[in-house]
């Protein structure tokens, strides 16, 4: 009988401690090969060190293991080495663990290019191919796992040069694009780069699809905004797994389609598909998008009825969504309620603060935050306090967390930044320092913050700056409408009207057309009223705009008269003010008294801002019929109550 001497170090470095430790001398080679394997398969497997690997490998090379074993033990050692954590996993010994072993074997190979993908920076599998193929110990056969790590590396490298490569040494070793695992890594690799043609081709051209291929193409037209084609795709799915209806349910919520997101969620959980953490954050990003009250309490309770309701991501996402349903006050609820929080979390929170005009409340949280050990403050954190200084008029406060952001954690400022403190300077008439600022910045202006300047001279009526603005903006965003209505309202405040003339005729070369404001307003039953500028298309138009005289009849009585320079189009004040009381807004709140009567709380989303005149009825409004009136216009939020807003007057 052959016996095997305890190697040094001792057995409890070559099993995990949990194991029982193995005797002075074993027989390892007379345990029948299939026992034998295992017990080395689960000593490689919980393997916790890179010495103790080292020590497992010496001793699999010494023992007369069969020749098709060794191969896919030192696999798996590679395996468990990349799971270490870095910096443990070293590619010099990788490399050594392939080379030992003579003659060159595939199973190692592809185990060493997944070692590759998962420690080592981008690309360095297709390095590592190369030395591969020009192995000095004659020609390498490949499996078809060995390009997959190719693709998924130029997938993750977003390089579609290298996933083009990995397709051609796909085809030309062996016919491997064939393969359905390669395949499907093919598909996954285009999608990342965005050539959707060369994934759908790949596609096509699939002799057998599983569920992957069919969801990756699905994902493939859902990142280019095709919802159409991914739903003829989905359709035609054979079969459809919970990731299949996620990938419809994420992407109609990334293209901004949140009705049909919620209708694939709510159809999930009628034919009781499961969800996980990534259906519940497309179907909580929809609710926000639609800032749908109702639907928001009802993804909650889906939520944690299925085991969500302490998930941090989760949790995140449902503080983020309530802000943006108008209920800041549930959202501070769920906050207050985690046990777990990390920046994202707390920023969430900070943001949401901001954006409904809780200034004080914002900075307070920003403290609370940074006496923490475990949490530090990152770049969105930074964007909501400057906003929240923004909305509250707050610049010495704004001025001294933009210095702090870079000074004391080290966060250089981006556009978005700069986008936040012109804003802040803009809304509080420092029109010439924020066009300053501008100039100063150390990173280039995007047309976040041109506009923000813009929409400060709108307010300010400096028309001089608003042109300076405006000539970035229509080199930056020659498509961008908004900018186009901005700077003409701005001109047509100061009755220039033939410069406005001439900003309008530029409307028209460029085939330009205004984005048609819209509101809504959600009902007692859940479903969502739409209302556009001037709309007759609504059942009861008539009730409605009989409702809105009447209204505005009680305002008038009260103090109100109508803001005329809302309108800046040069007509009659009577067609002015037959104008303003089309405004979506309006509309959406006559609607909203109509259903829900006085004394009740309104909730509003409108596209764009919200006008001077329609601001002041809202206030007005609130007074007379002592209702709550919450209105989300694309800037903030505003709650209304007893005749004043949230904003202040600034918004």
């Amino acid at each position: 009988m052959v016996h095997l001497a305890r190697p040094r170090p001792p057995p409890a470095l070559l099993l995990h401690a949990s194991r029982p430790p193995l005797p002075a001398a074993l027989p390892l080679p007379l345990l029948p090969p299939p026992a034998l394997s295992s017990l080395l398969l689960a000593a490689v497997d919980s393997s916790p060190s890179l010495r103790h690997l080292r020590s497992l490998q010496g001793l699999l090379v010494r023992l007369p293991l069969p020749a098709h074993s060794l191969p896919y033990l030192l696999s798996r050692l590679l395996r468990r080495l990349a799971a270490l954590p870095p910096p443990h996993a070293p590619l010099p010994y990788a490399l050594s663990v392939f080379s030992a072993h003579s003659p060159p074997d595939p199973f190692l190979a592809a185990a060493l290019l997944r070692f590759a993908l998962l420690t080592q920076p981008p690309l360095s599998p297709f390095r590592l191919f190369s030395r591969l193929l020009h192995t000095p110990r004659g020609e390498l056969p490949f499996l078809p796992f060995a390009f997959s790590p190719l693709a998924k590396s130029a997938a993750a490298a977003r390089s579609l040069p290298a996933a083009q490569a990995a397709h051609a040494v796909s085809i030309l070793l062996g016919g491997f694009d064939k393969h359905r695992f390669v395949e499907n890594s093919l598909i996954g690799a285009y999608v990342a780069c965005g050539d959707v043609g060369a994934a759908r081709k790949v596609f096509d051209e699939m002799v057998v699809k599983d569920v992957i291929s069919w969801t990756s193409i699905v994902v493939a037209y859902s990142k280019s905004g095709d919802m159409g084609c991914a739903e003829e795709v989905f359709a035609q799915c054979p079969v459809k797994d919970m990731v299949a209806w996620t990938a419809m349910l994420t992407g109609y919520a990334q293209n901004s389609m949140p009705a049909k997101a919620l209708e694939v969620f709510d159809r999930m959980a009628t034919i009781g598909m499961g969800i996980d953490e990534v259906s519940l954050t497309g179907a909580i990003s929809a609710c926000a998008q639609l800032g749908a009250v109702r639907r928001a309490a009802w993804v909650q309770e889906i939520a944690e009825r299925n085991g969500f309701g302490q998930n941090v991501v989760v949790g995140s996402g449902l503080v983020d969504m309530y802000a943006k349903c108008g209920l800041i006050d549930e959202a501070r609820s769920v906050f207050d309620g985690m046990q777990e929080k990390n920046v994202y979390t707390y920023s969430s929170m900070i943001v949401g603060l901001a954006s409904h005009g809780r200034a004080k409340e914002a900075i307070a949280l920003f403290k609370d935050m940074v006496r923490r050990a475990d949490v530090v403050p990152n770049h969105v954190t930074f964007i909501g306090l400057l906003t929240a200084c923004s909305h509250a008029g707050m610049v010495r406060d704004g001025r001294f967390y933009f210095a702090q952001m870079k000074d004391k954690y080290g966060i250089l400022p981006s556009a978005d930044h700069y986008t936040c403190m012109v804003d802040l300077l803009g809304r509080a008439g420092l029109v010439d320092e924020a066009l300053d600022l501008v100039r100063s910045m150390i990173v280039e202006p995007h047309g976040g913050v041109w506009g923000a300047l813009l929409g400060a001279c709108r307010i300010h009526g400096n028309t001089d700056v608003a042109k300076v603005a405006a000539e970035h903006l229509f080199k930056l965003e020659p498509e961008g409408i908004g900018n186009y209505v901005l700077l003409s309202n701005t001109l047509a405040s100061a009755g220039k009207w033939d410069e406005v003339s001439k900003v309008r005729k530029l409307m028209r070369t460029r085939g330009l057309k205004k984005d048609p404001a819209v509101s809504s307003f959600e009902g007692r039953d859940g479903l969502v009223h739409q209302f556009f500028a001037g709309d007759n298309s609504h059942p009861k138009t008539n009730e409605i705009k009989k409702a809105l005289l009447e209204l505005a009849a009680k305002l008038k009585h009260a103090g109100y008269v109508p803001i005329l320079t809302s309108i800046v189009y040069d007509v009659s004040d009577g067609e002015k003010e037959r104008l303003l009381m089309g405004h979506s807004e309006k509309l959406a709140l006559s609607f909203g008294l109509l259903t829900l009567g006085s004394r009740c709380t309104i909730r509003i989303v409108k596209n764009l801002r919200i006008c001077e005149d329609c601001h002041l009825f809202m206030r007005l409004a609130s007074r007379i019929e002592q209702a709550e009136i919450i209105v989300r216009d694309n800037m903030r939020f505003h709650h209304f109550k007893d005749g004043e807003c949230s904003c202040g007057g600034f918004w």
